[in-house]
């Protein structure tokens, strides 16, 4: 089998859909699938091209045994909708042109969404290459676009809907991150297949009971053993709400042995930085992101993780691709987030506290609780290791996917 995996972000780019794509790409290639992957000069998420892509249109490269097809994209640290609209159809344009010209024929061609446009090309090249088309959905556009004020121009909305219905009615199969986003597309298209593609964990690579790394990451920073650390670790953006982190650190700051990390790098972290200094709060430290590799090893000394989001009806069916790495190694998760996530992971899984969105006394509240009761916060642990290993354990994610498109 043939598959070529179309998508605007991949490795070496730091992120949630890229470390997911490669994961599962890595995955499908065990089970005997030839995986090509046709994706941009790397550049998420500073926005700046990486210097060794700079200058080129065009590069091929080999990645874990896997054909790597690169074109050239425009990009910008502007927020304006033209600058990303020219973002998202420089590479629809260039990946259309690449994938006509340098890719051999395939027998399936699967596409992440969003950017919604890069259905454009998916569908062109599905049709010349002889694939079948499967339209992956991370994310609701222009659904999301619109409700996060992203884009707010009635045309542009039609159309971005008339292309998200046309992806929709040409894919032989479709595939969603959620169950809220398989959900919405089942109801419109009913007579559509709908595959529930999780995201997951390398229950492998996080392990907590490898502890050889223990005590490193305190150290290194010039943590006490006794501190208990809540942790951020991820894209520092907007919809992140990350404020009510440090609003819940200043609420704290008599506690001297409670610290707050972030780590992580995005388009808010100077705003929060600003935020530190005029609050003066000592209890809150920033750190770049780290390469994979190294994450075991933080995750390791930290005690909770909390992961908030905006408090928007939209983020009800949220998953945030950074909890199942806490809960393979047994660090309890303070999520601020409503629905789906919250339903999963506190509700069924028992695998930590929930808080409402934007709330910091609510934050406060659940982070003393976990500080006052270190037992409840192991039993919490515990649970999120076995749930993740019965839920989202990556290997079995694959099988099934593998399983859907061998029927194609």
């Amino acid at each position: 089998m043939r598959l070529l995996i179309l998508t605007q972000y991949f490795p070496p780019e730091v992120g949630a859909p890229q470390n997911r794509l490669y994961e599962l790409a890595l995955r499908l290639q065990q089970r005997g699938v030839e995986v090509s992957v046709l994706t941009a000069m790397p550049n998420y998420p500073q926005m700046q091209i990486h210097p060794q892509y700079k200058g080129k249109w065009y590069c091929k490269e080999q990645m874990q045994q896997m054909q790597i097809f690169r074109s050239w994209i425009y990009v910008s640290k502007s927020k304006s909708v033209i600058k990303r609209l020219l973002n998202y159809f420089s590479f629809v344009f260039s990946s259309l042109i690449v994938g006509l010209t340098k890719l051999k024929k395939q027998d399936i061609l699967f596409v992440e969404s969003p950017p919604l446009f890069l259905g454009i090309s998916a569908y062109a090249i599905a049709k010349a290459k002889g694939a079948k088309f499967v339209f992956n959905v991370s994310d609701l556009w222009p659904e999301s676009a619109e409700k996060l004020g992203i884009i707010s121009n009635r045309f542009l909305l039609n159309r971005a809907t008339k292309l998200e219905e046309f992806c929709y009615r040409k894919a032989n199969l479709i595939s969603g991150q959620t169950q809220g986003i398989v959900s919405n597309i089942s109801a419109r298209f009913p007579d559509k297949k709908v595959h529930w593609l999780k995201n997951g964990v390398d229950i492998k690579l996080y392990d907590a009971s490898k502890t050889e790394a223990k005590g490193q990451f305190r150290k290194a920073k010039d943590y006490k053993d006794s501190d208990f650390i809540l942790f951020y670790g991820g894209i520092i953006g907007y919809a992140q709400g990350l404020e009510v982190i440090l609003q819940a650190a200043d609420k704290l700051r008599n506690y001297p042995d409670i610290k707050f990390i972030l780590m992580g790098n995005g388009p808010e972290k100077t705003k929060l930085q600003e935020m530190k200094a005029t609050l003066g709060l000592d209890n809150v430290d920033f750190y770049d992101a780290v390469p994979k590799e190294q994450m075991h090893g933080v995750i390791t000394d930290i005690d909770a993780s909390i992961i908030p989001l905006k408090k928007l009806d939209l983020f009800k069916g949220a998953i945030p691709s950074k909890i199942f790495e806490n809960l393979a190694m047994k660090k309890p998760v303070i999520l601020g987030i409503e629905g789906e996530a919250k339903e999963l992971f506190v509700n069924q899984g028992k695998c930590g506290l929930a808080f409402e969105p934007e709330n910091s006394d609510d934050l406060t509240q659940k982070i003393l609780e976990l500080y006052n009761d270190r037992s409840k916060a192991a039993t919490l642990g515990e649970n999120g290791l076995r749930y993740a290993a019965e839920n989202f354990n990556r290997d079995k994610i694959a099988q099934e996917f593998y399983d859907h498109l061998a029927q194609l």
